[in-house]
């Protein structure tokens, strides 16, 4: 107890000694408003100082006043290495074939067994069920995105973010009295608070859907959803004196999101400037922006002037992390973090600037808990990523980013985990950790092109650094999963690695709104045709459609603003008709149906938000997805597309294509267990009982094989019933 009082002080003065940043707003989409003043500097030094003298009263407390297990502890801690997207089918095929000894190894201490998915088998729904124990009906994700019940426009599924009301102004600057309003949409609660209520201390590093990170016995590193310093969830900016200059004096944009923006050439001097967040005087002020010169030395080098940084440029080569300041006041600013990378220097000049992440020595938002806890691991590691969705697949999917350098992203991202994970391992000796790699998702996203020899998108000489590229990254996580296994010896400590669901190809695209509308379900105006986010749909003709990546709404009159459908009988025909017929689809091309299964939400999912799931939840066939012009709410003049871009594999199928992996390294005696299972499972090992409202069960956990021979502990093949999903 003592150890951990000195380090709580410790980290509390280190905060204090620290500069304050700006608080801020940001959302996806809706800009970033400045929430600092010397009122909230002042209060936030003053609660440090309060934290830090009622420490030790509050600490004592906790250790005499908290509840205590009321079962046995099996273990002293569990580790938790989530491998997002690894898939069952391909990890069985390369154990065959000797290729991942580690696994192998793990598998033979404990066991090893496809793990049932969440319904759809994605990442927001399947980690939410995974941390919460509950199906979605629970805990209210069922996609990225969902549709606006006022305006039909999609938004973030898990987060809600508003500006801080009122602003005070004086002149040009404004001043909010209070914080942004961020707001986790995932309902329910993870299986570590309920852990926290008993006293067991929670390392939780990147686990998807965490933020704003919630208050828990321990500390936290957000991950998935928490944006870029614009707002987003992404944006990349390529800056080229290729582009023509604008007429209007407008910077040019590209449709599709990322900034392009034009260069400015004298002689060897390049000038520019980069756009930050928004300007906190409102969006009608564009953004914040840092000017910078690059100075041209020769075909393959340059120099970089930004702020009161400067760096070498070597074309092909990311810079490190360069430290970035907008003055956002009169003396405040907003901080952020990017990585240049100089593209090429002829015929034209081209840079590419990462995302700009939140800086974590300096974080504009609450991205980890405590808030110095993303400090500590900054000032022991150095600046990391902080983006959600860290690695830049739309660079690459846009052709801005070669193969080469996005797999450069994916191996840096992963060396910045990997430091955070084995420190966790290092400084936790007793409770739970838990910590995921999503590279692997990434990679499979952006590379299955040339691991599938049927797909559209792969080209025609295979680059040979790429041919075995998945089968490769199987194996780099192998390694990994060794030096987890080192650091997880020790009899006290039970250790999983599992995935979210599997992988496939993605080789044909869905519009479900084409089909729709050829169905008689939807009317899109033609000149509007490929208008993103639903803009050109006529809703008083509409009865249903699609946007997002896993089904088709109802034009409800009881959800949305111009719904036309009533709830009673009307709604439960409709539902009916369009499984009947989209059911019987057939893909032109080959003769072979697209989907194995849709499914009904309110007869899938049980629990009070239920409702707000897609009405028909499409369960795709291995090989297709719904298309990508459905997905950002278009309707296009083809209900087939064929994939032709970098993102080549997917998930977004029936989960029964797509099962995850579970290791132990205790034998799993429970057949067919479930992503919902292990938050259950890890409360009974503790010896803490499970809360009536997870759906959950308690997987059995046997014995380690002591000398790491082939255990006797089942190894399920059967796929996982949906029903038990």
């Amino acid at each position: 107890m003592m150890q951990r009082l000195l380090t709580a002080v410790v980290a509390c003065l280190i905060l204090l000694a620290l500069p304050r940043p700006a608080e801020a707003y940001v959302g996806p989409g809706a800009g970033f408003a400045l929430a600092s003043s010397f009122f909230a500097v002042f209060a936030a030094m003053f609660s440090a100082f309060v934290m830090l003298f009622t420490w030790p009263f509050r600490l004592l407390i906790r250790h005499f006043f908290r509840k205590r297990p009321p079962g046995k502890m099996r273990f002293q801690r569990v580790v938790i290495l989530g491998l997002d997207g690894l898939d069952h089918g391909l990890t069985t095929r390369m154990l065959a074939e000797n290729k991942l000894p580690n696994l192998a190894r793990l598998r033979d201490q404990g066991g090893f067994q496809r793990l049932g998915s969440t319904l759809p088998p994605i990442s927001p729904v399947a980690w939410s069920s995974f941390q919460t124990g509950v199906n979605p009906g629970k805990h209210n994700i069922f996609d990225f995105l969902v549709p606006d019940e006022q305006t039909y426009r999609p938004r973030m599924s898990s987060v809600e973010i508003h500006p801080p009301r009122p602003l005070f102004r004086l002149g040009k600057w404004a001043f909010p009295f209070s914080r942004p309003d961020i707001r986790l949409l995932r309902k329910s609660r993870p299986f570590w608070s309920v852990l926290s209520e008993y006293g067991i201390f929670n390392c939780i590093i990147r686990v998807p859907v965490s933020f704003p990170p919630e208050k828990l016995n321990g500390v936290q590193l957000s991950a998935m959803c928490v944006p870029d310093l614009r707002g987003t969830q992404g944006e990349f900016t390529h800056f080229t004196t290729g582009l023509p200059e604008p007429l209007d004096g407008n910077t040019p944009q590209s449709a599709n999101g990322p900034n392009r923006i034009r260069l400015t050439r004298a002689g060897n001097i390049i000038t520019a400037e980069l756009p930050g967040p928004p300007h906190p005087r409102g969006p009608e002020q564009g953004a914040l922006k840092l000017p910078f010169r690059v100075t041209l030395h020769d075909a393959e080098t340059a120099y970089l002037k930004i702020g009161r940084e400067k760096r070498l440029l070597r074309r092909g080569e990311y810079t490190d992390w360069i430290p970035l300041e907008f003055k956002s006041g009169l003396s405040t600013t907003i901080s952020g973090v990017c990585k240049f990378l100089l593209l090429a220097t002829t015929p034209e000049i081209e840079l590419y600037v990462t995302p700009i992440n939140i800086a974590p020595q300096r974080p504009a938002m609450p991205i980890g808990y405590p808030k110095v806890y993303p400090v500590y691991l900054a000032k022991r590691q150095g600046p990391y990523a902080t983006l959600g969705l860290a690695e830049d697949t739309w660079g690459l999917n846009e052709s801005v980013l070669s193969d080469d350098q996005f797999h450069q992203q994916c191996l840096e991202t992963d060396q910045e985990r990997e430091a955070m994970f084995f420190d966790a391992l290092d400084q936790v000796p007793r409770g739970l950790c838990v910590c995921v790699f999503d590279g692997t998702d990434r990679m499979q996203h952006m590379f299955w092109r040339y691991h599938d020899d049927q797909h559209p998108a792969r080209p025609a000489e295979v680059p040979p650094t790429y041919e075995q590229a998945i089968e490769k990254l199987y194996a780099r996580m192998d390694e990994l999963v060794g030096r987890t296994m080192a650091k997880c010896a020790q009899k006290e400590t039970l250790l999983m690695v599992l995935s979210d669901h599997g992988f496939n190809s993605f080789r044909r695209g869905i519009d479900l709104n084409r089909w729709l509308e050829l169905e008689g379900y939807l009317t899109v105006n033609d000149d509007r045709r490929d208008e993103e986010y639903l803009a050109g749909i006529d809703w008083s003709r509409t009865r249903a459609f699609a946007i997002g990546l896993t089904g088709i709404f109802l034009n409800l009159k009881s959800r949305f603003s111009q719904g036309i459908i009533e709830d009673e009988g009307e709604a439960d025909r409709l539902r009916t008709e369009i499984t009947e017929r989209l059911s019987a689809l057939v893909d032109p091309e080959n003769g072979r149906p697209p989907i194995r299964r849709i499914y009904q939400a309110l007869q899938v999912y049980h629990g009070p938000y239920k409702s707000q799931a897609p009405d028909l939840i499409i369960g795709y066939e291995e090989g297709y997805r719904v298309s990508w012009e459905a997905a950002n709410g278009q309707t296009s003049r083809d209900v087939f597309h064929a994939n032709t871009r970098a993102w080549s594999g997917d998930h977004c199928v029936d989960p029964t294509v797509v099962p995850g992996v579970l290791f132990c390294n205790h034998s799993l005696l429970t057949e067919s267990p479930r992503l919902l299972d292990i938050g259950p499972t890890v409360l009974d090992l503790f010896g803490v009982p499970t809360p009536g409202y997870m759906d959950g069960q308690v997987l059995s956990i046997g014995e380690r094989t002591p000398n790491g021979s082939p255990s006797t502990a089942a190894t399920s093949t059967a796929a996982t019933p949906v029903e038990a999903i």
